[in-house]
């Protein structure tokens, strides 16, 4: 498809193409001057032609509209053709700087003209009047009585031979013209879908490398909350006890603290593990920093550990998962069990379910506790939807009827992950 300006009757030419047409058609129009000067004193069509300064103004009116050509292409070729015609018939001593201004302002409607219907009519007219004026100045030559003519005697006269390498050449300079033109707006409209194709792209990449960097945010913002979010919940659980406990209980105080720096070092553990994947390539994988659905024992037995009773239940024969599948149900079981931890209030038990299906793998966590008429909006939920769609599953957290909070997220095993 086109990328020229098509609402516009010329295609855009800058400023040093414009000052180039001038500067063509001053040169022109002194070769112009000198060649009716020494085509006068040559005598090209004898001594009854015009006087010099109609070759003047001839010179200027074939030339000077070649200033203007690439914004008025069609009024500055049939100017051109006008002028051309009338200094021929009126035998004014100039022949070759006509031609080459005729050939340019032909080419250039073809070449600037964005309506290309308008174009090939108006160098058709141009071409059919040439022709025309061809014709009717052979029926002329052909009828007249001097001595000075050609000859036509004989079937393939020097007469007949003159007019018809007269009709050749004109086929041949008005086809070349023609074609020209045609190619050189073929050849604009290539270079304009080019660069129009190479902005796109430019603003392709700009999107793409935005997306990549909103990308990483949102991973890394969705890491650094799970292993934030579960660790300082479950260190502000025992931080509390401590304290209930610290003046009637000093042993189970020190228990609870003890828990405490426990879960400081498991979450910086992982904050280490993290900051690694992140300064090593996707190509060299940080050892002990993928997490797998063997780990949810030792997550259900921390989560036990520190207030809140779980269960764990496997169902169907356990297979060999993606390591990105594994390690995005262990962090929506981690975000679950955290999430219930803050929110389920004294008293909440969490089961933990793991479905091994035919096709897919269903990851379920439900909590009794307190009830909640919808989920709150926060970035857990949020980031356990994204882990979801990540490794191509789907995710549902809804409140029970019964209390407390169900979030069910199903992996189909051969389904493709989505980009």
């Amino acid at each position: 498809m086109s990328a020229i300006d098509t609402t516009r009757p010329v295609r855009d030419a800058d400023r040093a193409s414009l000052r180039a047409d001038a500067w063509l058609a001053a040169g022109l129009f002194v070769a112009a001057v000198l060649s009716v000067a020494l085509n006068s004193v040559a005598g090209i069509f004898g001594t009854d032609g015009p006087g010099p300064e109609w070759g003047l103004l001839y010179a200027l009116a074939l030339t000077a509209p070649l200033a203007v050509r690439r914004r008025y292409p069609s009024t500055v070729a049939v100017t051109i053709a006008l002028a051309y015609f009338v200094g021929m018939t009126a035998r004014i001593p100039e022949v070759y700087v006509g031609n080459i201004a005729l050939f340019i302002g032909v080419y250039t409607v073809g070449a600037w003209l964005t309506d290309r219907r308008r174009a090939t009519l108006v160098r058709a007219a141009i071409i059919v009047g040439m022709f025309v004026w061809l014709t009717v100045n052979t029926f002329r030559a052909a009828i007249d009585p001097s001595d000075e003519a050609l000859s036509q005697a004989g079937l393939f006269s020097p007469f007949a031979a003159y007019m018809l390498l007269q009709f050749l050449v004109n086929a041949a300079f008005f086809g070349g013209a023609y074609y020209m033109g045609d190619r050189a707006f073929a050849a604009a409209e290539q270079r304009a879908a080019l660069e129009e194709r190479t902005r796109e792209l430019e603003r392709e990449r700009e999107v793409t490398a935005a997306q990549a960097v909103a990308l990483d945010r949102v991973h890394i913002a969705r890491e650094l909350h799970d292993v934030v979010a579960h660790h300082v919940s479950a260190m502000g659980v025992q931080a509390g006890a401590a304290r209930a406990v610290l003046d009637r209980d000093p042993a189970a105080a020190r228990t609870a603290l003890g828990g405490v720096e426990e879960s400081a070092r498991s979450a910086l553990g992982e904050l280490r593990h993290l900051l690694e994947t992140l300064r090593t390539n996707d190509t060299d994988p940080v050892e002990g920093s993928t997490l797998t659905l063997a780990a949810l024992d030792d997550l259900v037995a921390h989560s036990r550990d520190h207030g809140l009773p779980t269960t764990l239940t496997v169902i169907g024969d356990p297979r060999p998962l993606s390591a990105v599948t594994e390690v995005g149900l262990y962090r929506i079981a981690q975000e679950a069990l955290t999430n219930t931890r803050r929110h389920a209030g004294p008293g909440a038990t969490a089961d933990v379910r793991v479905r091994y299906c035919s096709d897919a793998v269903e990851l379920e966590i439900a909590n009794t506790g307190r009830a909640t008429l919808a989920p709150r909006p926060g970035l857990g939920i949020v980031g356990m939807r994204e882990r979801a769609a990540a490794i191509g599953g789907n995710l549902v957290a809804t409140p029970r009827e019964r209390g407390g909070f169900l979030v069910r997220a199903e992996v189909p095993t051969t389904a493709a992950v989505p980009a």
